[in-house]
């Protein structure tokens, strides 16, 4: 039987990106990350993947777009893969929402998972809501390789969850990169990585979110 593997990746660099973007910014590509989503693109049409997957945010729709050309795939948009919720933060430059980005991820790092600012999503929440979207994609899929493109705090909280040797207490080790990709193998149980940040084109910056 052929191996399950899913690539979990980020979408490419957004139009701002040095500005917090939750769910509630959706906010395009940038120039660069238009070419990184092609680059993108003629790395993963290696992969023979059997299906793509992405959030309904612009950013993600764009850059699963460039994929499916490269990869002769047609994207399933799946709204619950949009990136956390931070409500005022959202727009925000990082040097002025960084305390309270930070402070959240600081509680979390110490297991207060359900800690969040107001008007923010927390860790556990997060979890709650993408854990049994990627557990569906793999039933669906067993067998072949699934691409999903979603974004950077989402896929951080995928890793940090699935992955038995790791936990929320390594948040600040797992780096997720602008149109960078996580391979992980399913070995009957449970989830195993093959390659975490994956970076097709390094972007000038490395925003969070």
């Amino acid at each position: 039987m052929r191996e399950t593997r899913l690539l979990l990746i980020r979408h490419a660099e957004t139009a701002a990106p040095n500005v917090f973007h939750g769910a509630e910014s959706d906010v395009g590509l940038s120039p660069w990350g238009e070419r990184q989503a092609a680059l993108l693109g003629d790395r993963l049409a290696r992969e023979q993947a059997s299906a793509l997957y992405c959030s309904g945010m612009r950013r993600a729709i764009a850059t699963a777009g460039v994929v499916r050309l490269a990869c002769g795939l047609t994207p399933t948009v799946i709204q619950d893969l949009h990136e956390r919720r931070i409500g005022p933060l959202s727009g925000q430059s990082r040097e002025d929402g960084w305390e309270i980005y930070g402070e959240s991820k600081r509680r979390w790092m110490t297991g207060d998972l359900e800690f969040t600012h107001p008007g923010g999503e927390s860790f556990a929440a997060i979890a709650r809501r993408v854990l049994p979207i990627l557990d569906d994609v793999r039933r669906r899929n067993e067998g072949r390789t699934s691409l999903v493109v979603a974004h950077g705090i989402v896929i951080r909280v995928a890793l940090l969850s699935l992955l038995s040797d790791r936990d929320p207490a390594d948040f600040d080790d797992v780096a997720i990169d602008f149109a960078s990709i996580n391979e992980l193998a399913w070995d009957g149980s449970g989830w195993n990585a093959r390659a975490l940040n994956e970076v097709v084109a390094p972007s000038p910056a490395r925003p969070v979110a």
